[in-house]
């Protein structure tokens, strides 16, 4: 069956003009296709949303099975999610990028920590000496990133610090690099952000540990920073449930959520690269990249935020936006988010690839 050829109209954001776009053989026309049905008129239209930290086949306990997985893809989808930067997953999630009704998905493979060091049975789990080739085999495994575990509660100490000594994390992203593959860590703590980015690694997740120093790295390199701002949310929670054990590390989880919003706000104005992700998987609920995008508004702005959820994050995972001959992946709004960033959880139209999906 041939599908449809659709016809939208709207202001096509950033700019500010509108446009007539029409949707055939699912790529983006500019100039009339014969027989189009106009599915939206009059609203704002975005580039298909981006998570860049998600993670599907994921659940609290390790890997979930195929029908989760597929529950955890839809409900991103629907939400007008359309592309996915996996952030590590237990499971082989490439019969995703064979189905033409869920998002695209760019994956990392696997976390890699260390034995007792993170997450059971999210990770990869070496010691330093075997962290190289890891590090290879995950570049391998994945689309052209990696994910370490950059730091987490040592129990021995009490408190967050780095898995990795520094010198061998340098060679096992230089590995990365050698492979074509970029590296990204998880980092919460102040030490092994900036160990890290010395490294000379690609990406940092959350980056409440940034100093001064490490952002001017940052923004120097180019190094991009997803904050994961709904996971940075829950700090207070995850304090409270070490401080009987831990009482040093619920203290340090607590002073970095309270100042979470300044560290983020001056990597922002330094230039540093942010992109939205919602951390998805584990024990946060898929779908909420509206969430996101309006915490990164209050941080930022509008314009910044959406940006980092679509145009801006698309550019810099090298998938392209709305443009002639491209995929026709975009999201219809009956009222403009640059003016409320909450309109992002209310789409009126989610086309996927040249399909309205919802």
């Amino acid at each position: 069956m041939t599908a449809p050829v659709l016809h939208v109209r709207g202001v096509l954001l950033p700019s500010s003009e509108p446009v007539d776009l029409w949707l055939a053989d699912g790529v983006v026309h500019t100039e009339p296709v014969p027989g189009a049905e106009t599915v939206h008129t009059g609203g704002w239209i975005v580039p298909g949303l981006v998570d860049a930290h998600c993670h599907l086949g994921l659940g609290a306990g390790g890997a979930v099975d195929e029908e989760t997985t597929l529950d955890q893809a839809t409900t991103d989808r629907d939400a007008g999610t359309l592309l996915v930067r996996d952030a590590g997953s237990p499971s082989d999630t490439r019969w995703i990028q064979g189905r033409d009704d869920l998002p695209r998905l760019i994956r990392a493979g696997r976390h890699i920590a260390r034995p007792r060091r993170y997450i059971r049975n999210f990770a990869v789990e070496v010691e330093p000496d075997d962290l190289v080739d890891t590090v290879a085999e995950q570049a391998r495994a994945g689309d052209g990133w990696v994910k370490l575990v950059g730091d987490w509660i040592d129990r021995e100490v009490g408190d967050l610090a780095p898995l990795w000594p520094a010198d061998i994390a340098a060679e096992a992203i230089a590995r990365a690099h050698e492979l074509g593959a970029k590296v990204t860590a998880h980092c919460f703590g102040e030490r092994s952000v900036a160990e890290l980015v010395r490294a000379g690694i690609d990406g940092i997740e959350h980056g409440t540990g940034l100093d001064r120093d490490t952002i001017d790295l940052m923004a120097q390199r180019q190094v991009a920073l997803v904050p994961t701002m709904i996971n940075l949310a829950t700090f207070p929670e995850i304090a409270a449930s070490g401080q009987e054990k831990f009482p040093t590390y619920a203290a340090h989880m607590r002073d970095l959520h309270a100042r979470h919003h300044d560290t983020l706000r001056a990597a922002v104005d330094a230039g540093v690269p942010v992109y939205a992700g919602t951390d998805a998987g584990g024990t946060i609920k898929h779908g909420r990249i509206a969430d996101e995008i309006v915490a990164l508004a209050d941080l930022a702005g509008a314009e910044f935020a959406l940006g980092a959820a679509s145009w801006r994050a698309r550019d810099w995972l090298g998938v392209p936006g709305i443009a002639p001959g491209e995929s026709a992946d975009l999201i219809c709004y009956d009222a403009n988010p640059l003016t409320d960033p909450a309109v992002t959880a209310h789409p009126a139209r989610v086309i996927l690839r040249g399909t309205v999906i919802a």
